[in-house]
């Protein structure tokens, strides 16, 4: 079965993959609990949707790891399930039912985007130079989500937290000296420290299956009613164009190989497309992906590790839970900042080809977004390419490109 996977052209091992896995999965096992609590806001019953979390984590990883064979599992992405509540119901005013099918008809339309060699095309189109702005501006987005899961930054202030910083400290040591699984022992010192300082605020957590018997209420609750409003559609076309270019971003930035690249295209929207059927929001290749490749994941058998994990988080939830953010905010801390010295690889002729580059490496961290990093570096990136003298250089996809993304943020602008 291994065999499938090429782990001796891969230059890995079982257990190194396996370890990867693990990392990648302590490092998004807080979606288990964010996921339901933010769809929670719109409506959606929690007691379902941590179901849907864990069904869509396992399926779209599993997926991933055996028809992609790349190390990338998917969960439920916080940028989306952000969208859902925020846009698709605060802003728009459709229920939640109506959101899930705004998921599903938007994951069938990527679906056919990635299937018929769309997505390919405009990721072969997009200059180099701007998929390592990216990468860089994925790098530096980890620092922060990993600075807040350390509680060294709280709500845009500087804090100082002894846990996280030691924890950040014993990373560094191991990156240092390289040790194997060292993200992990990393994540397990970090919980056993914290637990030893903070043992007085130790509390049993309890986890219900009952609800999984009832899931169908979930399942069946998808509303297509107001699908020719001017809303579902709008909520349409904003989503689709966020899941299509934040999925390039994130697998332009943490895969090298082209041809698993594009396989790996088709498997996320095809995951995207059911996330709606199970009752979530999208669910992606999520960033912290780059712990468990900087831990050496090279295969989907990392990926399926993950999967593994998350059906097992069925049962071990609870144990999860005391996991605390702070063991994981050090290593997501350490991967940001490798994924952010690829900077340094970026190669331009002229110094003024820079400024898309830094508008995409600053804006992504700074907004949270990647999808509206990336699109003020990709609408100015023809007409700096005009300014130099190469507009002969210039494609017809990427003023495609350039003009999508000036639609997707006109719709933003205008949803809220």
């Amino acid at each position: 079965m291994f065999d499938r996977f090429n782990l001796i052209e891969n230059k890995t091992t079982v257990k190194q993959e396996v370890l990867a896995g693990l990392v990648t999965f302590f490092s998004i096992s807080y979606v288990l609990f964010v996921n339901p609590m933010i769809l929670g806001e719109a409506g959606v019953p929690s007691e379902f949707s941590v179901f849907s979390t864990i069904f869509i984590s396992v399926i779209g990883s599993f997926l991933m790891g055996w028809f992609a064979n790349v190390p990338l599992a998917m969960a439920p992405g916080m940028g989306e399930n952000a969208f859902f509540t925020f846009t698709l119901v605060a802003a728009l005013g459709l229920t939640w039912q109506s959101s899930l099918g705004v998921v599903v008809v938007s994951g069938a339309i990527f679906s056919l985007l990635a299937l018929f060699g769309v997505m390919s095309k405009v990721s072969q189109a997009i200059p180099t130079m701007l998929k390592q702005a990216i990468t860089v501006g994925i790098g530096l987005f980890l620092v922060v989500i990993g600075l807040e899961n350390m509680g060294v930054i709280v709500e845009g202030s500087l804090k100082w937290n002894t846990v996280g910083v030691i924890g950040l400290i014993f990373v560094l040591l191991i990156k240092r000296f390289n040790v194997k699984g060292g993200f992990l022992y990393a994540i397990l010192f970090t919980t056993l420290l914290y637990w030893v300082i903070y043992f007085d605020s130790f509390e049993a957590v309890s986890f219900n299956l009952k609800p999984l018997f009832n899931f169908d209420e979930l399942v069946t609750a998808i509303d297509f009613s107001q699908f020719f409003s001017v809303e579902f559609l709008l909520g349409v076309f904003s989503l689709t164009m966020l899941l299509m270019f934040e999925t390039i971003g994130m697998i332009e930035a943490l895969l090298e190989d082209r041809k698993r690249s594009m396989k790996a295209y088709k498997i996320g929207a095809i995951a995207s497309f059911i996330s709606g059927l199970l009752g979530t929001s999208p669910a992606i290749p999520v960033a912290e992906n780059g712990a468990g490749i900087a831990e050496g994941g090279r295969t989907g058998l990392t990926a399926i590790t993950t999967g593994v994990m998350f059906l097992m988080a069925l049962f071990l939830a609870p144990f999860l839970s005391y996991i605390p953010s702070e063991a994981v905010g050090p290593v997501i801390v350490a991967t940001g900042f490798s994924m952010a010295f690829t900077v340094r690889s970026i190669k331009v002729e002229k110094v003024v080809e820079w400024l898309p580059l830094v508008l995409i490496i600053i804006l992504i961290p700074v907004t949270g977004s990647i999808v509206d990093g990336m699109a003020y570096g990709f609408i100015l990136y023809p007409f700096v390419q005009i300014a130099i003298g190469k507009k002969n250089k210039l494609t017809l996809v990427q003023w495609i490109v350039s003009g999508l993304f000036l639609l997707t943020l006109l719709a933003t602008y205008f949803l809220i």
